[in-house]
Formats: structure tokens, sequence, C-alpha cells
């Protein structure tokens, strides 16, 4: 090879943190709902059981596109898929922003669920491209740091909208997402999907062995068949969806519980909607620490370190039921319990490529996800009709351990 190549391990992390860069805006376009929902509750008289329904229209349109779209990763590389859903993303945002009642944010808001699909899966099968099974726990850990820390970017962003420029929800939809624009812009013209387009072949050198579960030219009917097959594909679908319930409970539904009057009435120093972004920092500081742990710790064992996050987080979740909390306390918990929610996320997506091979990764973890994003849109009704009946917010804490007690007992079958 010239000399002047990049060595292998230099385009290895450009890929890892192109992915990083697009990925840490994504969530602008998906995670900002529960700050519009008071605005949305004054102008349009919706009831929470109504706006859980619009929280399920975006998780059951990321879903369905995670179905179809981890196959376009696998068929058309992740460069093209991602950046055309950073795009399509942000004109649902805006299309969204427009709303005039409960149809039309149901309608948009699923859209815009089904063209964020096209994000991560594919970006997983780039990372698996270029990354060996000794080095997934790690990486997917990295990964998901980039999507935790978009969380606090969607959390940051959207209070910068309605508590310091003051402008009305519809603005949520408009501003924050014009990164996600940028952001799939840029991507595109950084990033490559295989180490072949730089001359390399997987299993030479630093580019690490092809696994045996790996087919060559392989149709989209053959790798759906062969997946579906797969019974651990499903048990870490379940383990996973239970877990992104519980994900998203706190990250729809905590906004509201910290902007509501009993917050609002406290005296307290601050303004509590901003407590909440200490939950997303949590999440992506937990995903670094639970990927790590996999791969050092467990030995790349995955179900070991999602189990035992999740029985941390169902008590994590009992205490911020059970014992009301200074300020302080109530920001410590807040990161504790995302850090041990979304934890094993990571760990969930490096487990993928182990069961089925980097080829098939995109495929799977579209599978997989659209059991997560199912199990999630089957949680938001519930929770908004919890607090249209009891009238306390604080229910969404024991949904959140229930859901992490569910999760941790079904990645206990995940046996490898």
């Amino acid at each position: 090879m010239p000399e002047h190549r990049p060595t292998y391990r230099r385009l290895q992390w450009r890929m890892l943190l192109a992915v990083m860069f697009c990925y840490l805006f994504y969530y602008t376009g998906r995670q900002t709902l529960g700050f519009a929902i008071p605005g949305i509750e004054r102008e349009f008289h919706l009831s929470k059981h109504l706006i859980g329904w619009i929280s399920a229209g975006i998780l059951w349109g990321y879903a369905f596109g995670q179905a179809i779209n981890g196959n376009l990763g696998d068929k058309f590389g992740a460069r093209r898929i991602m950046t055309a859903g950073a795009l399509l993303s942000t004109s649902a945002n805006w299309a969204v922003s427009f709303a005039t009642g409960f149809n039309t944010l149901l309608i948009g808001w699923w859209l815009n669920g089904y063209f964020q699909a096209l994000g991560f899966a594919p970006g997983s099968r780039l990372i698996s491209n270029w990354w060996t099974s000794a080095e997934r726990g790690k990486v997917y850990g990295l990964y998901l740091f980039a999507a935790g820390m978009s969380s606090v970017m969607a959390f940051v962003l959207a209070l910068v909208v309605v508590n310091v420029l003051a402008l009305d929800w519809r603005w949520i939809f408009r501003l924050p997402v014009l990164l996600l624009a940028m952001a799939g812009i840029i991507f595109f013209f950084v990033a490559r999907d295989n180490p072949s387009e730089f001359g390399y072949e997987r299993g030479v050198d630093e580019a690490g062995e092809e696994s045996p579960n790996d087919a060559v030219n392989e149709s989209s009917r053959e790798r759906y068949i062969a997946i579906l097959k797969n019974t651990k594909i499903h048990i870490g679908g379940m383990a996973l969806g239970f877990q992104n319930a519980a994900r998203y409970g706190l990250i729809v539904w905590a906004p509201v519980h910290f902007m509501g009057p009993h917050w609002k009435d406290a005296g307290a120093p601050i303004n509590p909607a901003w407590m909440t972004i200490a939950l997303p920092l949590g999440m992506a500081f937990g995903a670094l620490s639970n990927g790590w742990l996999s791969d050092v710790l467990f030995r790349s064992v995955r179900w070991k370190p999602i189990a035992l996050y999740m029985a941390c987080a169902t008590g994590v979740a009992s205490v911020l039921y059970l014992h009301p909390m200074t300020i302080s306390w109530t920001i410590v918990t807040l990161f504790l319990c995302g850090f041990f929610v979304y934890g094993p996320h990571a760990t969930f997506w490096a487990l993928v490529p182990d069961l089925v091979g980097h080829k098939r990764a995109g495929t799977a973890t579209g599978i997989m996800n659209s059991y997560a994003y199912i199990f999630a849109g089957l949680a938001e009704p519930l929770v908004g009709h919890l607090l249209d009946v009891y009238h306390d917010t604080s229910l969404i804490f024991v949904v959140v351990a229930i859901a992490c007690t569910l999760s941790g007992l079904c990645a206990t079958l995940i046996r490898r």
C-alpha cells in the first residue's frame, strides 16, 4: 500500500467518530416531545392519555422502520441511509410544528419515527464492519455514549427554546433539528461503509476475522429468515423491549413530572425542568460504562452486565418514587436512574453481531429494535392513562421499576 495511506487504526476511529457525530444530533428530532406537552395540552386541550398515543406513534413508526431500515443499511450502506434519515427527520419535525390537532400530530410524529429509524441500525452495521468482536463492547459503548449525549442535546435545546428564548412549543420542533440536518450532511462526506473502500480486506492484519455465521451475497429474504430463526434474538428483543419502555417512560414523562405544579411550588433555587438534564447525562455515561464492563470484566458475556444494571435501575427508580428528596439528591438520583436504565443499551448492540455475524448485523439490529419500540409504544398510553386517573406523575417511576425488573429477568435467558 502507498506509504501516505492512513493506517487502519486511524480509519477505524475516523469511522466511529463520524457515526458518533451524526448520532449526537439524532435525538433532537425525536426526544423533545416531553417539553412540548404542556403547550400542546393548553392549545389543543388533549388528555395525557391521548398524548401518550402521540408518543406511541413515533415509537411504533420507529419500530416499523427498524424492521425495514436495518436491512436497507445492509443492502445500500449506512452512509446514504443515515444521511437520508437525518434530512427526512428534519423535514418531518418541521411538518409537525404546523400541526392543527391530534390527528396531524399523530400522523406527523409517526412518520418522523419511521425516518428516525434510518439512523441507528445502519450506523451499527457500519461500526461492525470496521471493528471486531473483541472491541465491540467498547465501541458500542462509545456509540451509545454519543446517543446519550444526544439526549442531553435534545433536552438542553428544548429548554433553551421554551425557557430562555420564551418561544412556543412549535419552535421545539423547528430549531434543534437544524443541527441534525447539518450533522447528516457532514457524515455523508466523512464516512465510508467498508474497509474495502480503502483497499483493506476483513480477516487481514488489523481488520479482524470473519464470523463463521456471515454469508456472502445473501439476499434480503435469506437474511430475514436466518435472523428470525435465531431464538436468542427474540429473547434479547424482549429484554431490550422492557428496558426501552423504562427508558422512554423517563424521557417523555420525567419533564412533565418536573414541570408540574408540585415542583413549581417548591420554591427551588433553579427551574426544576433543568434538573431533568441529569437524566440523559446519566444515560450517556451508563452506556459508556456498561459496554466497557461487558468486554473487560465479563469477557464479552453480555447478559451479565445487562441483568446487573437492570437490578440497580429497579432500586433507584423505587427510591425516586418512595422517598421525597431535596433538589440536590433528586439530581443525583435522576443521574443514577438514567445511568442504570440506559447503560445496557450499548451491550445489547454489541451482542447482536456476536450472535449473527457482522454481515447480518444491520438487519438483526433492526429486528431487535422493533421489539424495543413496540414495547415502549405500548407503555406510553398506559403511563398517560395512569397519570390522568391518579393525577400523580411520580407513578412513572413505578412503571420504570417494573419494566427494569422484567428486562433483567429476560436478560438472564440470553446465554451465548
